[in-house]
């Protein structure tokens, strides 16, 4: 191993999707860190689809060992592609960074100083700035619900068990790429094939689920690019997006009945925002004269999720109900 493989504290892997018009922002964001402790690791999964191949010529042309560029011989999809990434992390610490996103320049600095002061954590959530296309500040709809459903904390919080599921799935206000995980917990559990879009939170669940807790903080540690071009954003206006949702939302509140966790479970069953998601969609859709998929998607929103098995317990506190704060 050479002195520098073992300086590396802090795995940042992009999966791209060829040489798109903010992977360059997002890999500037990462050399431009306080700390040197860290690794990037491109994952590209558009070259076999025929995107622009220039990502890897441009990555290589840098000159720094800290950086690597693969391309995957076919294409992966989004979910395998996430897994590939988490898969090649040797490092302690594992992001998997979006690649339009960037990182603040303390982000890596900040990161370690938390996974030391919270060391049972499975989890870290350091929170996002968000902004637009242009990399100008933002605030929609979405984030602003983000905001205004999140647990909030001063400075930090160790988090987990029922009381966090519950709040994820009332409405998922964690950003992904502001997600630093123990490397050994994301290969313990992975992405389950078959999501793309709520792949996200049926880790996060599955984590907690097995007793793991997260770390919130007030901070932000990421900048996160909201625009349209988005995959959440794309699938959203196809309707494809909730249809994922429901399903997963009714696998998962069978399963949290199971465990004991009610409110987790009564969450997941109506999954609130995921409706009224849909519904912000409506005038957008009926604007353009899609009829026929305005209905679809009121649809869905009004779909109820079914009850599923309960299991008699106390409504109270559930494992990691508790909050522990630094």
């Amino acid at each position: 191993m050479s002195d520098y493989s073992a300086a590396v504290l802090v795995d940042v892997l992009v999966p791209a999707f060829g040489d798109g018009g903010h992977v360059r922002e997002t890999v500037h964001s990462v050399l431009a860190q306080t700390d040197p402790s860290w690794r990037l690791t491109v994952v590209d999964d558009g070259v076999a689809a025929g995107r622009d191949p220039g990502l890897g010529p441009w990555l290589t042309g840098l000159d720094d060992e800290r950086v690597r560029y693969l391309a995957n011989p076919q294409r992966l999809g989004i979910n395998r592609n996430f897994q590939r990434c988490a898969e090649l992390a040797t490092a302690e610490l594992v992001v998997i960074l979006g690649s339009d996103d960037r990182l603040l320049p303390d982000f890596v600095a900040r990161v370690l100083q938390l996974a030391t002061a919270y060391p049972a954590a499975a989890f870290l959530h350091t929170g996002a700035r968000i902004v637009d296309a242009e990399g100008r500040p933002a605030a929609p709809l979405v984030d602003r619900v983000k905001a205004r459903t999140s647990i909030r904390v001063r400075d930090s919080a160790e988090v987990g068990g029922e009381r966090l599921a519950a709040s994820l799935l009332r409405g998922n206000w964690m950003y992904f790429p502001s997600v630093v995980f123990r490397r050994d917990v994301l290969l313990r559990h992975g992405f389950r094939p078959g999501y793309d879009i709520v792949l996200d939170l049926d880790l996060y669940l599955r984590i907690l689920r097995a007793g793991g807790s997260a770390v919130l903080v007030e901070r932000p540690g990421i900048e996160y690019r909201r625009h349209a071009g988005s995959l959440s954003s794309a699938r959203a206006d196809d309707g494809s997006r909730f249809a994922e949702e429901r399903a997963f939302f009714t696998e998962v509140a069978v399963e949290l009945a199971a465990l004991g966790w009610p409110k987790a479970a009564r969450a997941a069953r109506w999954h609130l925002t995921s409706r009224l998601h849909v519904l912000c969609k409506l005038p957008g859709l009926l604007a353009a004269g899609d009829l026929s998929g305005a209905l679809t998607m009121l649809r869905g929103a009004l779909r109820s999720v079914p009850a599923g098995p309960w299991v008699a317990v106390t409504d109270g506190s559930g494992p990691g109900e508790g909050v522990r704060t630094r």
